[in-house]
């Protein structure tokens, strides 16, 4: 028989929380003194208690470490267990992946700063087709299909080449990472054969007086970045966004194979705070009759 103290050398395990296991039921000594208290473990207890270290080691709660000695079925318990920690881990990874491309966003602003400035967006007749995608990987396999359709059905339509326009406009109006409202954008020269595929549409996008503009170099997942840059220069220097942003793409997939190279431009059409002030002002009084 081994006094509680030691049992707790051998098996490496805390008295407190050999105590805490016998209040949950896990393991009793198998001799408790009446007169001093003591608590007396056997050998034959060993067995047991390493069961219940392993257990503990892999993350069971005490609930469940009970199932198991009480004869539960251990499959099912361990192929629970494993499904929670693969998704633990999956979820680790992402986060991992995500403050990697955060530190190294952090790099590249360190290296080139973003510049931004105040152009004109020009008026384009384009196609248009608005969706909702479930994240901004969607754009992948979005636009090549978009562009395959049309190809089918009207394969004399030519995209402006000089220069190129496909754009995407946001349209939920704040930021979001899933359940994305989008227009897809692609000026063309004109309507080809006049033909569309169902959901697509010809339409004139009319011309933006002011837009302030910045290019962003590298993968999409740190355009945050950018965006922060942009309307964190529109609120210093007295603007107000007047539209849906739009992501311009330059380059991409289609020319360049390494993500670090694809070349974006967010474009956010903007007025003066001032202005648009006054032309809040003059919409709210009633026009006398």
């Amino acid at each position: 028989m081994y006094r509680i103290g030691l049992f707790s050398k051998i098996t490496k395990v805390t008295v407190k929380a050999l105590r805490f296991y016998e209040e949950s039921g896990l393991i009793e000594p198998e001799y408790t003194d009446g007169a001093s208290g003591y608590r007396y473990y056997s050998s034959a207890q060993l067995p047991k208690m390493f069961t219940i270290v392993s257990l503990r080691q892999c993350g069971f709660s005490i609930p469940e470490i009970r199932a198991v000695l009480r004869g539960g079925n251990p499959e099912r318990i361990f192929a629970e267990r494993k499904r929670d920690l693969e998704a633990k881990a999956a979820e680790t990874e992402r986060q991992l992946a995500s403050v990697s491309h955060y530190l190294a966003a952090l790099e590249r602003e360190k290296a080139m700063p973003y510049q931004v400035i105040v152009k004109e967006l020009p008026r384009v007749f384009a196609y248009s087709v608005q969706t909702v995608v479930n994240s901004y990987d969607d754009y992948f396999s979005l636009m090549p299909r978009v562009g395959k359709s049309l190809a089918a059905v009207n394969p004399e339509l030519e995209c402006v080449q000089d220069p190129p326009y496909c754009f995407v406009r946001y349209l939920d109006g704040e930021y979001r990472d899933r359940d994305i409202s989008i227009e897809l954008c692609e000026a063309v020269t004109g309507r080809g054969n006049g033909l569309l595929p169902e959901g697509i549409e010809f339409k004139t996008v009319a011309a933006v007086k002011e837009a302030a503009c910045v290019l962003h170099k590298g993968p999409y997942d740190t355009l945050p970045g950018a965006y922060a840059a942009v309307f964190q220069w529109i609120e210093d220097n007295g603007y107000v966004p007047a539209d849906c942003p739009r992501e311009s793409y330059i380059d991409g997939i289609w020319n360049k194979a390494s993500g670090d190279e694809w070349l974006t431009e967010l474009q956010v059409p903007i007025v003066s705070a001032a202005k648009n002030s006054r032309a809040l002002i003059k919409a709210s009084v009633p026009e006398v009759p």
